[in-house]
């Protein structure tokens, strides 16, 4: 037996384990709190959540996208269902787009073509001599004028009438599929977000009125580069700059402080909710790829009430309706912008970010 005061171990010999604990084996509970406080279950969720977010992302923008298909497509009819051709030609053009004309009757064309101004409407049809008059505007949408174009003119060969048909609201030459406003709408909302996060992982110090004042600051300067890059520099989209400018950077701040009212609620976890609400739900749904009377009934809806359908909304309208501009998407991206800024105010000592007066289990929250 050796002697406890002869001095120390010899090297590579091991400690005696307290009495009682040879060979015992952890529990599960104590396997699972260890699991828990290794690096390997944070990494096991992200894991399964990119995996999740992969299918979710592909699938939402599939099911929006792949296969357009008509649902209640606004149409200005003047005075043509007082003969029977035109009451004939406005049935076979509605059997013929399976049941989703929805006709609005004016007496007069000008009615009409402020409705169409006013974006209440896609297209006008009327008599025109011994037959159809039909114009479209692509500007709310090249596939929908195109699909009123093709169906219009069938039906006009079955039931022998002419068709004749006017793109009145023409897109643009630099954007002949009018996706461009969906792009630069798309790198606003993503930017914004993006911009929230960095300033969360690299200048976690900032106060509130210092994270809300920084979110404006690269929000303005952002927007600026976007609008420029595409009008100025590509000339894809002839943009009213300043007011294209101002929607663009609103967008940004929305969607920046969407994701600092999240990563206060939630902390780390907030990119979640954020790319939920506003990749896997709000850009399929925006209008901007596929006009809203195309998209499924319920995401045509749901769209216009979050910031990415508002700001394709606004910008759409700018560019292709101006002096018709509609005060509703601004509305909902003020209301988006409120909500968010007043719950990171309310709750600011949950942010994980701040200093001085931020408490230390706040500070040590990621």
């Amino acid at each position: 037996m050796s002697d406890p005061g002869s001095g120390p171990a010899p090297p590579g010999s091991e400690p005696t384990p307290p009495h009682g604990a040879h060979g015992r084996p952890l529990s599960r509970r104590q396997k699972w709190a260890s699991y828990k406080d290794s690096p390997y279950f944070p990494a096991t969720v992200l894991l399964l959540i990119v995996a999740a977010a992969a299918g979710l992302f592909a699938g939402s923008y599939t099911y929006a996208m792949a296969n357009p298909t008509p649902h209640q497509i606004p149409t200005a009819v003047v005075s043509l269902q007082e003969t029977a051709r035109g009451r004939a030609f406005v049935t076979a053009m509605d059997e013929a787009l399976d049941t989703s004309l929805h006709v609005h009757r004016y007496d007069t064309g000008a009615e009409a073509r402020e409705a169409l101004e006013e974006q209440q409407v896609f297209a006008i049809v009327r008599l025109h001599g011994a037959g159809v008059s039909l114009d479209v505007a692509g500007a709310s949408g090249a596939a929908v004028a195109q699909l009123l174009t093709e169906s219009a003119v069938k039906v006009g060969d079955r039931l022998g009438v002419p068709v004749s048909v006017t793109d009145v609201k023409p897109l643009q030459k630099g954007d002949p599929r009018g996706l461009a406003l969906f792009y630069i709408s798309l790198a606003a909302v993503i930017v914004g977000f993006v911009g929230s996060i960095q300033l969360s992982v690299h200048a976690r110090a900032l106060t509130p009125l210092e994270r809300i004042a920084f979110t404006i600051a690269y929000s303005m300067l952002g927007a600026f580069s976007i609008a420029a890059v595409v009008d100025w520099w590509l000339g894809a989209v002839d943009l009213p700059f300043f007011e294209s400018w101002l929607i663009l950077a609103f967008t940004m701040f929305t969607s920046g402080m969407v994701f600092t009212m999240f990563n206060t609620l939630m902390g780390r976890w907030a990119m979640l909710p954020t790319w939920g609400l506003m990749v896997l739900l709000g850009n399929p749904s925006s209008g901007g790829a596929v006009s809203w009377p195309l998209l499924p009934s319920l995401l045509g809806h749901i769209g216009r009430w979050l910031p990415p359908g508002a700001s394709v909304n606004a910008q759409h309208t700018a560019v292709y309706y101006q002096g018709h501009q509609r005060i509703f998407p601004f509305l909902v991206l003020a209301a988006w912008s409120l909500v968010s800024c007043t719950v990171f105010w309310v709750w600011r000592h949950r942010h994980p970010g701040g200093r001085d007066h931020m408490p230390q289990h706040a500070a040590a929250a990621t």
